[in-house]
């Protein structure tokens, strides 16, 4: 199933977070996000951490951490219903206003 991508997500956010931040991991997981949610068309979806690291080929380690940092850039918004419950993620794109 092909998907659109805006081109800032590899025109700048690639080596953003790949050469400057060292986080490979984060681009890979933002990606996928990307593709799962806006991607398809989707404002959010529910994915635990074990459905990204199987999905993505990442260790659970990478994928928390890969959130966090996610996060923290205000690329991702994370949002649990209760702190056992399995996230619901929006990928942010702050490069478009409106």
């Amino acid at each position: 199933m092909p998907i659109s991508v805006e081109p800032h997500v590899v025109d700048a956010l690639l080596p953003d977070l790949v050469g400057h931040d060292r986080r490979p991991a984060s681009f890979v997981l933002y990606f996928w996000l990307y593709a799962m949610t806006k991607g398809s068309g989707r404002r959010s979806a529910f994915f635990s951490y074990q459905m990204l690291t199987d999905r993505t080929g990442l260790s659970k380690r990478a994928v928390q951490r890969a959130v966090a940092h996610l996060q923290r850039r205000q690329l991702i918004r994370a949002s649990r219903k209760s702190a056992t419950a399995v996230p619901e993620y929006t990928v942010l794109t702050p490069w478009i206003r409106g």
